[in-house]
């Protein structure tokens, strides 16, 4: 299906709670979502009970999930973990979903590889057997936006909506639509109109309807925020607005499998790209929670947010010293993480000083020659996102922020072949004729 184009709509009023016909009898508190309590504001600390809302009626603020992990004994938790399917549902005790969430039809992502990077950390300076890579790319829609995606859905069957939806810089579009299509729902997913032509045709494929915004992301995600509060989205479960707390819950997981892949023990270091912020903070979320359930020893880790210079709002601000981010227009081949005025920024913020981390940038030719060098170190083709990432880990290890002698945790998000245009100089060693003679002549030999 091809992407149709609409005007944007800059000066759209945002409505922080859905119209009282979008909620649905679910949201009383009968609703199933396994340990999941409350929502709780992260400013205020005042609860609501569960349903499809995302900003709190006290002070704004946003909402999270808020859990009863009170019954659980660690051995057994450990082991009912160990145990379980080899995907993200093998922590569904720790997640807003029902237990039998294994059974429904969803994605099923996670369980993704991490690679003990030795030829990259050579590259680096990294001591050997210190540095790996999360590899999200291995998920269904190749990025790690199918987490968050089947952890919204599970949310919008409870809820009851007919329609899923979302804005998105590109691999959220992809993810919705195939999560989606697999269980029975609607998709109808907005888009800025000039992605990468790699992510529209994969969130086309999938049937849904894709519509493209005359404008950046913030455009398009005040746009959503509008169609919540008309009764033309009557019905419709956003997963990135009306149901964001249940959604950004997903990226906990990362952090899970991080720990569980080493052994049960937290890194020492982290290097998370930045969006709208949302991952590192539930990377942090999840690894506090394996701490209180004692899942892993506690100990001190460092989260390093990473950015593309051309749409660095976070990275600006924590340079400065400031605790407010001041939005930006992205100007960057990093399409992926170009949301000039993120969400979660103050929050990355306290993060990364709380933790002893740091919030750094490169520029577009460094993003390059970053997914470059971790092909070449690795065989990992990294989307620009993960050029990012790696490029902000050798900086960080060049000016002396970063350890080579801690395990560290590099995250990639995506697949490079969603970001092809990135790399288009990369190409042919060499056109020879089929003989030996001109296989030597061109140096081959």
């Amino acid at each position: 299906m091809a992407a149709q184009t609409v005007a944007s709509t800059p000066d759209a009023a945002t409505s922080a709670n859905p119209s009282a016909s979008t909620l649905s009898a679910a949201s009383t508190g009968s609703v199933d979502l396994g340990p999941a309590a409350a929502l709780s504001c992260r400013e205020c600390g005042h609860r609501v009970p569960l349903g499809p809302v995302f900003a709190c009626e006290e002070c704004f603020g946003p909402l999270e999930v808020a859990y009863d992990f009170s019954a659980y004994d660690t051995e057994e938790l450990r082991a009912r973990i160990e145990a379980g399917p080899a995907n993200i549902w093998r922590y569904a005790p720790l997640l807003p979903v029902p237990a039998d969430v294994a059974d429904k039809p969803n994605i099923n992502p996670g369980w993704t590889r991490l690679v003990k990077a030795e030829n990259l950390a050579r590259e680096l300076g990294v001591d050997p057997g210190r540095l790996f890579v999360k590899d999200d790319s291995g998920n269904p829609t190749h990025s790690f936006k199918d987490r968050v995606v089947a952890q919204a859905i599970e949310a919008a069957r409870a809820f009851g909506f007919t329609t899923l939806s979302c804005s998105s810089t590109g691999n959220l579009a992809g993810a919705v639509g195939a999560a989606a299509a697999r269980a029975g729902f609607r998709s109808c997913v907005f888009i800025p109109h000039d992605l990468e032509q790699g992510k529209i045709v994969m969130a086309a494929v999938y049937g849904g309807e894709l519509v493209g915004i005359e404008g950046n992301y913030d455009d398009v995600n005040r746009f959503c925020s509008e169609l919540i509060g008309d009764p033309a989205g009557e019905g419709w479960g956003f997963v990135n607005v009306n149901l964001r707390p249940y959604y950004a819950e997903g990226s906990k997981t990362l952090a899970y499998e991080i720990c569980e892949q080493l052994g049960w023990q937290l890194p020492d270091q982290l290097v998370v790209p930045i969006a709208s912020g949302s991952q590192l903070t539930k990377v942090d979320k999840g690894l506090r929670e394996l701490i209180e359930l004692g899942l892993v020893e506690d100990k001190p880790y460092k989260i390093f947010g990473a950015q593309a210079e051309g749409c660095s709002p976070v990275s600006v601000a924590y340079k400065a010293g400031h605790d407010v981010v001041r939005p930006q227009k992205p100007n960057t081949i990093a399409k992926s993480l170009a949301i000039g005025n993120p969400a979660d920024g103050p929050y990355v913020l306290d993060i990364a000083r709380r933790t002893g981390g740091a919030v750094e940038d490169v520029n577009d030719e460094q993003v390059v020659d970053a997914i470059k060098l971790l092909a070449r170190t690795e065989g990992i083709f990294a989307e620009t996102a993960g050029g990012v990432t790696v490029g902000v880990a050798k900086k960080l290890i060049e000016n002396g922020l970063l350890d080579p002698t801690l395990t560290t945790v590099v995250l990639n998000t995506g697949d490079g072949l969603k970001t092809l245009d990135a790399v288009a100089g990369t190409g042919l060693t060499a056109t020879i004729r089929p003989s030996l003679d001109s296989f030597r002549e061109a140096g081959l030999a």
